[in-house]
């Protein structure tokens, strides 16, 4: 039977150093970021979120109801559940303060550890093409709500050679 949210690995604690790639869904799959404020709103939260949590956000793309993360811990401490509540939680009352006490997320959230470098890369790749995916631009670097806090645009692109893709 299908229990309604996706399955942990019962063996993995998730704490540490490792890169992994998490998607929120919005709330009842709402197109919720459409427009700089919404997206500018949660990614300052989820900024302060892994902040606080020692987190890199090597990749994210906001997608109109559903944001994808490249993530990676940068200390032994770094808890991936604890950086997605706190993510969730601080973007989520800010966009409900914002919007009449609108809900901004769908409860649980999907995870994939990263086993290596070349992985990881693969998967900024498929992250950053999304929008191109979903026809909304014809190349990534046109989408105005993708980026990196580690990587300057152009270095993303261009070490993930996303030219065209």
């Amino acid at each position: 039977m299908f229990p309604g949210h996706p399955e942990r690995l019962n063996s993995f604690d998730y704490l540490g150093t490792h890169c992994y790639h998490i998607r929120f869904c919005t709330d009842r799959r709402q197109k919720i970021f459409t427009c700089a404020s919404a997206y500018e709103l949660a990614l300052s939260q989820i900024q302060r979120a892994a902040a606080r949590e020692r987190f890199a956000l090597l990749a994210y793309c906001f997608m109109p109801d559903h944001v994808h993360f490249v993530v990676q811990g940068l200390q032994d401490e770094s808890d991936l559940r604890r950086f997605a509540t706190a993510a969730k939680q601080l973007s989520g009352y800010a966009f409900s303060k914002a919007n009449g006490g609108a809900r901004l997320w769908q409860r649980y959230f999907y995870e994939h550890v990263l086993r290596s470098e070349e992985t990881s890369r693969l998967v900024i790749r498929y992250v950053l093409a999304n929008p191109v995916r979903a026809g909304l631009v014809v190349e990534p670097r046109n989408y105005p709500f993708l980026g990196s806090d580690v990587f300057s645009p152009e270095a993303l692109f261009e070490s993930c050679d996303l030219r065209g893709a």
